[in-house]
């Protein structure tokens, strides 16, 4: 999956998913990279954290390789719920790499470690309380308005994290390597002194409106193959 995610970006699939009527379900706003350039694409692998690890370790037992570790611990800002023990223990389980719906903590330990971690930032303090778990602990993971189980795949990069359904993950990539190879000429006859304007026809696309308020410039987009929105 990370292969195939290799050449694209979250904006791509999140544009690619708009395109296919796949809902769009995007992480919370500040969920972000510890390491630059990190990125990630697996399976689902979803957990809720109650104050105690163990519920991970559980969690890794019936990892698959390549899975990604979906944390649901709320959003909360008042501790951090892994470390650098716990992204090791899910190097060794073969994971390729983390989402937290919450903080880290041991920043440059998890530098060190090399696998990829998204979160809301660092925090010095563990958690101090101990929860009761509830009987979807290995099976949903909240993460903001959504729920994430392993029929889902995570897709993360420098401009945040989604999830897309995993039977639809093959057409939403397909459109999105769609919309990366017209921006993409796009781009380059820009570069080439072909404005955007002229590339979407945004003259005839302003008289067209004049004509029908209702027409959207993304109906006008559609209808001659741009690709500037979604």
């Amino acid at each position: 999956m990370l292969k195939a995610f290799a050449d694209l970006s979250t904006p791509l699939v999140a544009d690619a998913c708009v395109r296919t009527d796949v809902p769009l379900r995007v992480a919370p706003p500040g969920i972000g990279v510890v390491v630059p350039g990190h990125r990630i694409a697996g399976r689902a692998l979803p957990v809720r954290h109650y104050g105690s690890v163990d519920v991970f370790l559980e969690a890794f037992g019936q990892a698959a390789e390549g899975d990604v570790l979906v944390i649901d611990n709320g959003g909360r800002s008042d501790e951090a719920c892994v470390g650098d023990l716990a992204v090791l223990e899910a190097e060794a389980a073969g994971l390729a790499g983390l989402v937290v719906w919450g903080l880290h903590r041991d920043t440059p330990e998890l530098a060190e470690i090399g696998l990829p971690v998204f979160s809301y930032g660092s925090y010095p303090p563990g958690p101090v309380r101990l929860d009761e778990r509830e009987p979807e602990a290995l099976v949903t993971a909240r993460f903001g308005p959504h729920v994430v189980s392993d029929a889902d795949i995570v897709f993360g990069d420098a401009d945040g994290v989604l999830f897309v359904a995993a039977d639809r993950a093959e057409e939403v990539l397909t459109t999105a390597h769609a919309i990366w190879r017209t921006e993409r000429e796009q781009a380059r006859r820009i570069r080439a002194g072909e404005t955007l304007r002229r590339q979407t026809n945004f003259d005839e696309y302003l008289a067209r409106r004049a004509d029908d308020p209702s027409l959207t410039f993304r109906r006008h987009l559609r209808r001659i193959g741009g690709a500037i929105e979604e």
